[in-house]
């Protein structure tokens, strides 16, 4: 039986499905691997499934040509973590998990667009301080998001499924900015800069895939072009924005707050954005749903076995 090794603890069902097929070694640890690790890993085993923060640089496949791995069964959609072009030349393939993340991704998209828009962390942490003194009408004004104008920024799976909820379940219009036009089944449309994009948006939602023509997309110039009252949502990578920017664009009062659930250095966030009330910050929970990650796992074992069989890969990066 082949050998597989995961990098990560994982589902129930997930591991079952790959026991069928493979002898695993499961890692228990839930944190990165070391490079040391990740070298061994291919020197050991037929197939390695890793996941974000196991940084497979270039560095880790020299001298890894006649390897034992074959594949990297990427678990997630975004494969920014490996470099994918090394790891080819080095004779390993890449796969990835697209599709299982797409809902569950646009609806942490849309609990942040509502939660820094209408200041819901802020609100929550007085009530648990017992700092609330009751209801009155000018406590805590937000910005209502219906008729507002929602920019998405990357219109792939993620970013169409953000549309569809921003303009069927908010009332939103709709612009977006993207490499190439998309055949779109919601109302929307396609400006013809970023600049445009984030002037004319009252909240913008970053949807883009993180490699080297997207790092620091978002910087303090892109930023000096949103509206003081406009809102930023960040669902993609952390390294799409330049952290540094955007806290002194919030601490400046050039746009209004800021909703992120990933982060540049990942899991170091820095202080002053978790000092700033205006800021709504969630711990990478884009596909923390059971069900997702069954299917994110699955999907990535499928890979595998793919692979064992001789048959093309389902989903090759």
């Amino acid at each position: 039986m082949a050998e597989l090794y995961i990098t990560r603890p994982l589902p129930d069902r997930v591991l079952d499905r790959a026991r069928e097929r493979f002898n695993v070694t499961l890692r228990e640890q839930t944190t990165p691997l070391k490079k040391g690790e990740m070298r061994a890993a291919l020197v050991l085993y037929d197939v390695v499934l890793p996941t974000l923060g196991d940084m497979f640089t270039a560095d880790v496949f020299d001298g890894m040509a006649s390897a034992r791995c074959k594949l990297l069964a990427n678990f997630g959609v975004g494969y920014n973590h490996i470099d994918v072009s090394a790891a080819q030349a080095a004779g390993i393939s890449v796969t990835n998990t697209p599709g299982a993340v797409t809902e569950a991704t646009a609806d942490i998209a849309l609990m942040l667009m509502l939660m820094t828009a209408r200041r819901a962390g802020e609100g929550e942490r007085m009530v648990r301080a017992g700092k609330w003194a009751g209801w009155h009408p000018t406590q805590m004004l937000g910005l209502n998001l219906g008729g507002k104008t929602c920019g998405i920024v990357g219109m792939g799976r993620i970013g169409q499924a953000i549309a569809r909820r921003a303009h069927f379940g908010l009332g939103m219009e709709v612009i977006y900015h993207n490499r190439s036009a998309k055949a779109l089944d919601m109302p929307a449309r396609q400006v013809g800069s970023l600049t445009e994009l984030m002037g004319g948006a009252d909240i913008v939602v970053l949807a883009v895939p993180s490699g080297p023509d997207t790092h620091h997309l978002i910087d303090a110039a892109a930023l000096a072009t949103m509206q003081p009252h406009a809102h930023l949502v960040n669902i993609a990578r952390g390294d799409v924005v330049d952290e540094d920017a955007l806290v002194a664009a919030l601490q400046a009062g050039q746009i209004a707050g800021a909703g992120l659930d990933v982060y540049e250095h990942e899991p170091k966030v820095p202080d002053a954005l978790r000092a700033m009330e205006n800021v709504t910050l969630l711990p990478h929970l884009g596909t923390a749903a059971l069900d997702v990650r069954e299917e994110m796992g699955l999907m990535a074992v499928e890979n595998a076995i793919a692979h064992l069989d001789g048959q093309p890969l389902p989903n090759p990066v």
